[in-house]
């Protein structure tokens, strides 16, 4: 069994191999050869221990008897042994042990951390050595090796992936890092502008060969592009040379009517090529059009050609990235400068449009060989995306243009009324008066009366019919747009003009009546698009087009402002009312002026208004507004006079005076009234009525007049005849206006008697 216990070397298994030299690694090979002997050499030690135990097993019985009473007696011991030391002093010797070890631990952990903290220093200085080498050689111009070790130094200080609880060192070693890293950023982009300058003087880009910056000279730009593309900073560096050619090279070669042309030359020295020049030439045809744009694509390819074999050497990834860096502004400048410009303005040119799409494909492709544009990227194919979808743009362009003279038309309309309109009458169709030639007296679709608009809606349905003829002569895509834009016109109204109009909007002039009518005029338009034009629609869109959900708010928005105007019409009037101070002792002169003056605002205020209303609302608008309005003033006159609780004799005269005045006054602005109701009899239910109807105050106010002079028995007949509840007396008031004008006595208390008795 001796052998079988001897040391096995493991270099022995490797027969046949060098391994004199301890510190050799060993090879993956190797290494599966010594697994392989090993697991032969083990099954080789299991069989011969094996056919050895089976031969001595009588041997090997005998010692495990041995054994058995070998631990009896041993558990003995140890219960003796245990007796022995439970009798020894205070201090047990099991205590002192655990000491021994403690201190044993402290000691081993003290010494493995010291061994941790060496061998991080030494990472630390080799760190510092690296960092102070590649520093080293990116000064004496050694920049392919310097941009090897800032990129390996990243991966070693873990550059982005920083930890919490991390030595302080390593935030300094990061903090040289970044510094040379910025040093070597701010050295290649001065390179680069060294090495890719334009000069104003002759329109030349010159791309030089050799390099000198800050004292390192000769340096070969080849060598830069390599050490950027190690460093992974071509992308920053490049930004500059970028910028510089697609401001004086691309831009010029797109511009659509005087496109530049272009020359290349090569300055060959002893040594080679010295530098390569661009020279950016001006048309000699002024009046060049490319509308194919084949020639401004082979100026594109030119230039991006003088790239790829004078800057980036015809290297793969390099030109990659430099597209990459310009690509996305290069496209920007053909679709604004070229393709945006050449989207057809009429449907019927489209197909004329299909030989731009085919040369912008070959141009992407073109570039797709040069590695300019990445052959997986589907984003890059920008400009074949724009011209294949022109029918899109086309009608985009046709919806910002109509959108575009919509608001224009909205924000410039001062809504004034026009010179030539005289009229003064109501505007009914065929009513046998001169029509006014004015655009903007239109008529009414659902309704025999006319009104005055302003400019602005009448454009804006100008603007909307072109549009919808339009959408029936149009594709479905286009079409779409289309409706979509008149849509979006229409509703471009509702946003502008109310913020535009807000001050007028709140006082008494032409404005907001001129408002009323568009909103009114709109709703009933648009009311009548669907049956104008769904028929010839594309029939993609004729179950889809709707313009009537658009109608309501037209009109609401209508009643809107003219409720807003009849109510500021009446607070004005409430507050010159209130100046009357509810028309008492108007036998005193001082009162009887101020009553007077007060009654004279309100008939200014409501001639005022029938100036504006009467020519620009429809004449049922008009009459019912003004109604409206006259009800508001009489009712609150006749409600005051009739709170007046004791008139004198010369009072009741005044008061008298004062409601005849007023009802003379507006003895014109009642006659329009009957005037609207005479020549709108047959177009409105309710314009037959008599006006007394329709102001129910003017009877009732007309016969107060009539009652401050009256005897007491005529009042008391007129009541019991029923005449003064038929003009809107109450039995209330009657008794209080013969309390407030006679004197208490038996005849009063008859006639008061007798009111309160009659039968009606």
């Amino acid at each position: 069994m001796d052998p079988l216990f001897d040391r096995i070397n493991v270099r022995d298994l490797l027969s046949g191999h060098d391994l004199s030299d301890p510190s050799t690694p060993l090879s993956t090979p190797d290494l599966r050869l010594i697994i392989s002997r090993l697991e032969s050499h083990s099954l080789h030690i299991k069989s011969k221990v094996r056919s050895y135990l089976l031969s001595h097993r009588e041997d090997f019985a005998s010692l495990f008897s041995q054994c058995n009473d070998a631990v009896f007696k041993t558990s003995e011991i140890s219960d003796n042994v245990s007796g022995i030391l439970s009798l020894i002093s205070d201090r047990p010797i099991d205590v002192e042990i655990r000491k021994l070890v403690d201190e044993i631990g402290r000691t081993t952990k003290e010494a493995r951390e010291k061994r941790e903290m060496l061998g991080l220093l030494k990472i630390i200085v080799g760190i510092c050595e690296r960092l102070e080498g590649a520093r080293s050689a990116f000064s004496d111009g050694r920049l392919r090796f310097s941009a090897e070790e800032v990129k390996e130094l990243k991966k070693a200080l873990r550059i982005g992936d920083e930890e919490e609880g991390e030595p302080i060192v390593y935030g300094l070693l990061r903090k040289q890092w970044a510094d040379l890293f910025d040093e070597m950023q701010d050295l290649f982009s001065k390179f680069m502008e060294n090495a890719v300058r334009f000069e104003q003087d002759s329109r030349t880009i010159r791309v030089k060969y050799k390099l000198c910056v800050d004292k390192m000279d000769g340096i070969e730009l080849h060598t830069v592009m390599e050490a950027m593309d190690v460093a992974g900073i071509l992308d920053y560096s490049l930004a500059k040379a970028a910028d510089l050619i697609i401001k004086h090279a691309i831009t010029p070669a797109v511009s659509y009517g005087s496109p530049a042309m272009f020359a290349e030359d090569v300055n060959q020295g002893s040594e080679g090529i010295s530098e390569a020049v661009l020279k950016i030439l001006p048309s000699q045809d002024c009046k060049i059009v490319d509308v194919d744009g084949d020639a401004i694509y082979a100026r594109v390819i030119q230039v991006i050609k003088f790239i790829f074999k004078h800057i980036c050497f015809e290297n793969g990834s390099w030109i990659r990235s430099f597209g990459r860096l310009t690509w996305p502004r290069i496209s920007d400048i053909i679709i604004s400068k070229f393709l945006s410009k050449v989207v057809p303005e009429d449907a019927s040119k489209l197909v004329d449009f299909q030989k731009i799409v085919k040369c912008t494909s070959e141009f992407e492709f073109s570039l797709k060989e040069m590695m300019f544009l990445s052959a997986s990227d589907g984003k890059d194919y920008r400009l074949s995306s724009f011209s294949e979808n022109v029918e899109v743009h086309f009608a985009f362009r046709k919806k910002t243009e109509v959108l575009g003279k919509a608001r224009n038309l909205l924000l410039q309309c001062d809504f004034s009324v026009p010179q030539d309109y005289t009229s003064k009458g109501p505007l009914l169709k065929n009513d046998g008066m001169a029509i006014n030639s004015s655009n903007q007296v239109v008529d009414l679709i659902f309704s025999s009366e006319r009104c005055v608009v302003s400019k602005a809606a009448s454009q804006l349905m100008e603007l909307v019919h072109q549009t919808l003829q339009d959408v029936c002569l149009s594709s479905a895509r286009v079409a779409w747009e289309f409706y979509h834009a008149v849509r979006d016109a229409i509703l471009l109204y509702e946003a502008v003009i109310p913020v535009k109009l807000e001050r007028q909007l709140d006082s008494i002039n032409q404005v907001a009546i001129l408002m009323y009518n568009d909103c009114l005029f709109l709703s009933q338009e648009i009311l009548g698009l669907a049956f104008e034009y769904r028929t010839d629609f594309p029939d993609s869109i004729k179950e889809h087009a709707v313009f009537a959900d658009m109608a309501p708010r037209f009109h609401l928005m209508a009643e809107e402002i003219l409720q807003r105007q009849i109510q500021i019409v009446i607070f004005n009037l409430r507050e010159v009312i209130d100046g009357a101070d509810g028309f008492q002792n108007t036998h005193q002169m001082q009162q009887f002026e101020s009553a007077k003056f007060s009654i004279d605002q309100a008939v200014f205020i409501l001639e005022k208004v029938h100036i504006i209303w009467e020519p620009l609302l429809r004449p049922s608008t008009y009459k019912r507004s003004m109604c409206m309005v006259l009800e508001s003033v009489f009712s609150r006159i006749t409600k005051d006079i009739l709170l007046l609780d004791d008139l004198a004799a010369e009072e009741t005269l005044q008061l008298q005076r004062l409601i005849h005045m007023m009802l003379d006054n507006l003895s014109s602005l009642l006659k329009s009234l009957i005037s609207a109701f005479d020549s709108n009899e047959k177009s409105e239910e309710d314009t037959s009525r008599p006006i007394d109807d329709l102001i129910p105050s003017l009877r009732k106010i007309r016969k107060l007049g009539e009652l401050l002079d009256m005897p007491l028995k005529s009042i008391t007949s007129a009541w019991e005849s029923g005449e003064l509840m038929s003009c809107g007396f109450t039995i209330l008031e009657l008794k209080d206006f013969i309390r407030a004008i006679f004197a208490d006595s038996t005849l009063r208390k008859e006639c008061i008697w007798r009111i309160e008795n009659v039968t009606l």
